[in-house]
């Protein structure tokens, strides 16, 4: 990237698998410079510290997952709407996702808790999912295939939770115990629904 004209969301895609690959305590900013091909100088005027680029890097992330909104906002039943979500999650794993898993459950394991503006990043890329999933559970209990005494909201939450855990035991297992494993939380989430 060349430094003299570069755009502050460029850099930050770069920096993000930088962040993605190593976690924010063990990325360096010489990494940073290296991965983003920028000087320090241009990193520090662009985003004023390595928490300001890495805040940066998780707003660029979040936009990445829209796609998993767009999937749950497509036609077709509720149920298999999720499935086809957690099968997506499952793939991502079993894939090897260059091995770095969800940058947000990195993330959520590394610093949630310790870092205020890091949670309210977390929190947003949560809620987003959590309302796409509510307003999902919702049509399928206005379309017959979710029981219409469960909670939307808190079916959402667990549903939140179970990605979460897919992408920490994706990170956990190899082969076909980690293929395994993954299918196994699948189908006992939906039958939660």
């Amino acid at each position: 990237m060349h430094t003299a004209h570069f755009h502050p969301d460029d850099a930050a895609d770069a920096a993000m698998h930088v962040f993605w690959q190593k976690g924010y305590a063990a990325t360096s900013i010489q990494d940073l410079v290296d991965g983003t091909g920028l000087s320090r100088s241009s990193l520090y005027n662009t985003f004023e510290s390595k928490h300001g680029l890495f805040q940066h890097a998780l707003r660029r992330y979040h936009c990445q997952t829209a796609a998993n909104v767009a999937l749950l906002a497509a036609d077709g039943p509720a149920v298999a709407r999720v499935r086809a979500l957690l099968q997506q999650i499952a793939a991502d794993e079993l894939a090897g996702a260059a091995c770095c898993g969800c940058l947000v459950a990195n993330t959520a394991l590394e610093l949630g808790g310790r870092d205020h503006t890091v949670n309210s990043l977390l929190q947003e890329h949560f809620a987003t999912l959590e309302t796409a999933l509510t307003a999902l559970m919702q049509r399928g209990q206005q379309q017959g295939e979710i029981a219409a005494g469960k909670s939307p909201v808190a079916l959402a939450r667990f549903m939140v939770a179970t990605i979460q855990g897919l992408r920490v035991l994706g990170r956990g297992y190899e082969g076909e115990a980690q293929a395994q494993r993954l299918q196994d939380v699948i189908e006992v989430a939906l039958a939660a629904l």
